[in-house]
């Protein structure tokens, strides 16, 4: 389970004087266990997510760390990445992702992006890269000319936004899917249809119904990403390791959830109604 930077710890102008409370909050979460670690450009807090990983004491090469490039405006990819190593100050990153199509006018715009996300990977620098919030289409895209398949799409997914066939097409592609806004049908999208269903299987398991949330998408086979600033919290998500939904469960869950429609993110970017 990944600890991401976005949200919450989201700092609106990144030439801002160092945030020591962000630092603070993320060295708990490495402390916690937390050793994957989700950053972005466009967060503005990628020299924030360095100084912690260096207070931590943690040994860089037990870290998992993202970072990636804003998918909102067209700039140099080159420039863009070697700028996020020295904010974060590290000679690599495990996982180097496109934020977002958005940027592209054309399907030609985002394999151009992909050739150059290519040339980073070969150079060494970023050991597997990818992509987040593709849809099928821009996916489709990239793969049209891709020499290396990108290795995970992060998406917001949650029983309320299960994005019909993507998860399928990713299956189809070997694309590893990550999950952002996991809690989000369990706390931001309350009431909903799935409220008794979370409660009634928290009593059962001894859980909250938050961690049922994480659960459920773990049981999927996804890669699941949350925060908090609270470290009671952060141990509380990791007892989801000590218990397993039913594979009725899980499609329990999912079945009620497709009784709501819910986004929770990029709403300035999606139609009301997308989901896929």
């Amino acid at each position: 389970m990944g600890y991401g930077l976005g949200t919450a710890r989201y700092k609106s102008d990144a030439s801002a004087p160092l945030d020591k409370e962000t630092v603070k909050t993320v060295v708990m979460a490495i402390n916690a266990g937390y050793y994957h670690l989700d950053g972005a450009e466009v967060y503005g807090n990628e020299e924030e997510l360095g100084q912690a990983i260096k207070e931590s004491g943690v040994p860089r090469e037990k870290l998992y760390v993202t970072t990636k490039i804003s998918g909102t405006k067209v700039q140099d990819t080159q420039k863009a990445f070697e700028l996020s190593l020295m904010k974060l100050g590290l000679d690599y990153v495990d996982q180097y992702l496109i934020h977002a199509p958005f940027f592209a006018k054309t399907p030609e715009d985002l394999q151009a992006k992909w050739a150059d996300m290519e040339a980073i990977h070969a150079s060494g620098k970023a050991r597997t890269i990818g992509v987040s919030n593709f849809l099928k289409p821009d996916l489709e895209a990239v793969l049209k000319t891709a020499k290396v398949i990108p290795a995970i799409n992060q998406i917001e997914y949650h029983p309320y936004l299960q994005h019909g066939d993507l998860v399928d097409f990713h299956k189809k592609h070997k694309i590893a899917t990550s999950a952002y806004g996991p809690l989000t049908a369990a706390v931001k999208a309350k009431p909903g249809p799935l409220d008794a269903t979370y409660e009634q299987l928290a009593r059962k398991y001894g859980v909250t119904p938050g961690e049922i949330a994480l659960r459920w998408v773990i049981d999927q086979g996804m890669v699941v990403l949350t925060t908090s600033a609270s470290e009671q919290r952060l141990k509380g998500y990791q007892k989801i390791s000590q218990f397993k939904l039913t594979p009725k469960e899980v499609e329990e869950i999912s079945e009620i959830g497709k009784k709501k429609h819910f986004r929770g993110f990029w709403l300035d970017k999606f139609a009301p109604d997308e989901i896929s």
